[in-house]
């Protein structure tokens, strides 16, 4: 079977993150999606652990589901029951090699139990209700350490591998190198995960980085940004153990399929610059300027695609054998924003997507699963024109960097008009 999974989210008590980041609304849009395992996020907090025990119940098999209690009364198209697995995230802030480094790392526990035990270990270093994503003085190899010392099946990764600020080869505080990074217990790091501003064939152009598995997540901080990345895995059944060592592997009876990816240009950091100034640079540019704001005179924030090109030991446009595929997603309220020229959140857009979602399909199947023909039964006709351009990855896109979010538009004004005049006859 396939299972979509999204294990890097955040919640309620974590930094910058919303109210409605709890497993409710996490459950909830996690069927309006169509995503089969979620994380919990945050395990880590003590109030949100807590939560977790009183609000999810055990399905076997390092699995849990939302007692019904708790599930939102809201029709969905897609009726499956996504299950949870406990999860969280910690930001390791530590100096080595004369540099001070910070990374964040994901942690995927096998159980409850497992993720109690390694609450005990990480309390006695930093104070863990600070927030939902903890801040520990701690290098991500004794982290690691802790994880194995809690329980052998713990999974460990490291998170948004190249964000300037807090990736594992981010250019502000990073390594250059997976070794170098992970020391002697690298051989227990089976995978990257690629953030929002990388996607898999950026990865693939590190050498060392071949007999590691490439896997992405949301890092969703509000429920409906769930699933703007995900990993979907072949699992011979729904366990704990079969989903992570499908994440380890992509040969085999576990194995992954394929991730579904932002457009990296969409990301925060894909190009450089400066977002109070203003100034947008490829990499190119940057190294033409020397890395050096022309209004302020300060260097730029090197963003994920100047730091792929410094480390690569290979050309853009590399394809290996054998890995996963691929493809890159817009989210469905962007392209009906985008078709209709209102905003993603406005109340026309947002009531379209529910009834989307409640009467016809998941919005995965929507994206990627459905015939045109059949989209064309229920949708606008520049909506399926926008996703038709989608699938074929005919988007314009403008990239993010230092903070600011890219934009991919699914419509040129000559699309609009041919589909608004095909509609009249």
């Amino acid at each position: 079977m396939n299972l979509i999974c999204d294990l890097e989210i955040h919640t309620k008590y974590a930094r910058a993150c919303s109210k409605d980041s709890d497993l409710p609304h996490h459950h909830l849009w996690a069927r309006k999606k169509g995503i089969d395992v979620v994380g919990t996020g945050d395990f880590t907090h003590p109030a949100w652990f807590r939560e977790c025990g009183e609000q999810l119940e055990d399905a076997g098999e390092g699995l849990y589901k939302l007692k019904h209690a708790h599930h939102i009364p809201q029709h969905t198209a897609a009726s499956h029951d996504p299950l949870f697995m406990y999860t969280s995230e910690v930001a390791c802030i530590f100096s080595r090699g004369g540099h001070v480094r910070r990374v964040h790392v994901l942690l995927f526990a096998p159980s409850r139990e497992a993720a109690a035990r390694l609450n005990a270990l990480l309390g006695k270093v930093g104070k863990l209700a600070s927030d939902g994503r903890p801040i520990l003085g701690l290098d991500m190899i004794r982290l690691a350490e802790f994880a194995r010392e809690a329980d052998p099946d713990f999974l460990v990764v490291p998170a948004h591998v190249w964000t300037p600020w807090f990736g594992m080869y981010g250019s502000k505080s990073g390594f250059d190198s997976f070794e170098e990074a992970w020391g002697e217990v690298a051989p227990w790091i089976p995978a990257v995960e690629t953030g929002l501003s990388s996607d898999p064939p950026m990865n693939w152009r590190l050498g060392e980085l071949d007999h590691k598995t490439i896997i992405s997540f949301s890092d969703a901080h509000s429920p409906p940004n769930l699933g703007r990345e995900a990993t979907v895995v072949e699992v011979a059944a729904r366990s704990f153990r079969n989903i992570t060592h499908a994440l380890r592997s992509e040969t085999g009876k576990n194995r992954i399929r394929e991730t579904y990816e932002f457009f990296p240009e969409e990301g925060m950091y894909h190009y450089d610059g400066h977002r109070a100034c203003e100034v947008l640079w490829s990499p190119q540019e940057t190294r033409k300027k020397k890395g050096i704001c022309p209004k302020c005179g300060r260097p730029v924030t090197v963003g994920v695609l100047s730091r792929v090109e410094e480390l690569a030991d290979r050309k853009e446009g590399y394809q290996p054998r054998n890995r996963p595929e691929f493809r890159s997603l817009v989210p469905l309220q962007e392209i009906i924003g985008d078709g209709l020229e209102r905003g993603k959140h406005s109340k026309g857009v947002t009531a379209i997507y529910e009834t989307l979602v409640g009467a016809h399909a998941s919005e995965f199947d929507i994206l990627l699963r459905k015939p045109l023909d059949e989209l064309k039964a229920f949708l606008d006709p520049i909506v399926v024109r926008g996703i038709e351009r989608m699938r074929n990855g005919e988007v314009k896109k403008t990239p993010g960097y230092d903070g600011v979010y890219g934009s991919v538009e699914v419509f040129t004004e000559r699309d609009r008009k041919r589909v608004q005049q095909e509609s009249l006859f």
